[in-house]
């Protein structure tokens, strides 16, 4: 599919030779022509001491560089102002947004990163075959997810996550949600008072590509959801997971089915230390068998544990849903309780970021926990879809997949 990518107004340099006087040009046309949800980079050669950018008689930056894009096709006014005592300077121009010459598709375009930590799922979701690299794994990843393929992957436990992107950049819109992704969550019927079941949340992060190099490499903001400022969720948390050792002596748990619960070892940033059970009802490395690393460091928030051992002698566990703001978190039945606004975007301190669109798109597990036989709360994810993109001739909802081997309550 076709990459987004950012034109560059960039600035030439003119001389005179009647006078040979240096000209400088402001390095902007008068005119661009560019596709709706494509970025136009201007970059203007000449400095002052304030700027301003407008867009139709709206003010939108005050910095020299200045990234357009827009959503709605049409002519859009801008203008550059320099502010300055000795050199003020205005420039007026005209940007057409026209509608993009090859459709784009609503659904994810690319998987650009793979890194799920160890669990149940992992080798499995997508398959792991001797031999292969993790170059092969993101390509099985891609395969997965992208399109309508609608076929589940599993991120592991806590901190494993993937990146992924559209064939555009995904608009903010004021007030709207701007995509959704498609989990595989269900509710159960014993506690018809509170939603849950199997809801195993995960964190949802964008990033804005403004450095135009196709690169996921731009700083990333979290989309603060429900539980955000929840006393009991952890910021900046890391785990890091320790390969199994093959030569070790599985130690079984009583109720037949742990099959190892000393099985992969891990230790967190706040000094706490466990174990990553294995379970019977799957045998395969739960390590991530192209990892050459014998440890998986993972980083992001922590939300509170929402696993209850309801039976009280670990036979029936209700993984209870947060609110809003989460990935795998309520059933695909409820668009909006899956869906996302970026608007929601906060940085690293917890302040709230305006971006014009979200480039990419990153999911993580955002749980650490386990709970008996169902095993670790793994976030899994089969399908993102940018609400600003029309549907035409494809289905509306993919299968949901119980991929848990465990019965729906």
């Amino acid at each position: 599919m076709k990459k987004a990518t950012c034109i560059s107004a960039t600035a030439l340099l003119l001389v005179a030779c009647s006078h040979d006087v240096p000209m400088v040009s402001l390095g902007i046309d008068d005119t661009y022509r560019i596709a709706r949800m494509q970025k136009l980079a201007l970059e203007p050669a000449l400095t002052g001491s304030e700027y301003v950018w407008r867009v139709d008689g709206e003010v939108v930056a005050t910095t020299r560089d200045y990234i357009f894009l827009a959503a709605e096709e049409g002519r859009y006014n801008l203008s550059f102002e320099i502010i300055d005592a000795e050199t003020p300077f205005l420039f007026d121009f005209t940007v057409d947004v026209l509608h993009e010459e090859v459709e784009y598709s609503p659904y994810i375009s690319r998987v650009l990163e793979y890194r799920p930590a160890p669990g149940q799922f992992i080798n499995e979701m997508p398959a792991y075959e001797e031999g292969d690299t993790y170059a092969d794994m993101l390509q099985k990843a891609e395969d997965c997810i992208s399109g309508t393929n609608d076929v589940m992957i599993s991120l592991g436990g806590f901190g494993g996550y993937v990146t992924f992107c559209f064939d555009h950049t995904v608009i903010n819109r004021p007030g709207e949600k701007d995509f959704r992704i498609w989990g595989n969550c269900f509710y159960e019927l014993t506690d018809p008072g509170r939603k849950g079941g199997s809801a195993e949340p995960g964190i949802v992060m964008v990033s804005y590509d403004a450095n135009c190099n196709g690169l996921p490499d731009d700083p990333w903001y979290e989309l603060a959801g429900s539980d955000y400022r929840n006393p009991a969720t952890r910021h900046n948390y890391s785990i890091t997971y320790r390969r199994p050792d093959p030569s070790q002596t599985p130690v079984e748990d009583e109720t037949g089915f742990l099959s190892d619960i000393r099985y992969i070892p891990w230790t967190d940033s706040e000094g706490a230390a466990g174990y990553m059970p294995k379970n019977i009802f799957h045998s395969q490395d739960y390590y991530p068998k192209w990892v050459g690393e014998d440890e998986i460091t993972l980083s992001g928030t922590c939300l509170p544990q929402n696993g209850v051992d309801t039976s009280g002698i670990g036979s029936y566990f209700i993984l209870y849903c947060f609110d809003w703001g989460y990935a795998d978190n309520h059933p695909n039945d409820y668009p909006d309780l899956n869906s996302f606004d970026i608007s929601w975007a906060v940085d690293a301190g917890g302040n709230p970021v305006e971006l014009p669109g979200a480039d990419f798109i990153r999911v993580h597990t955002g749980v650490n926990q386990y709970c008996g036989w169902l095993g670790e709360t793994s976030t899994e994810i089969c399908r993102a879809q940018d609400l600003n993109i029309e549907i035409a001739g494809v289905p509306a909802e993919p299968t949901i997949q119980n991929t848990q081997n465990k019965p729906n309550h």
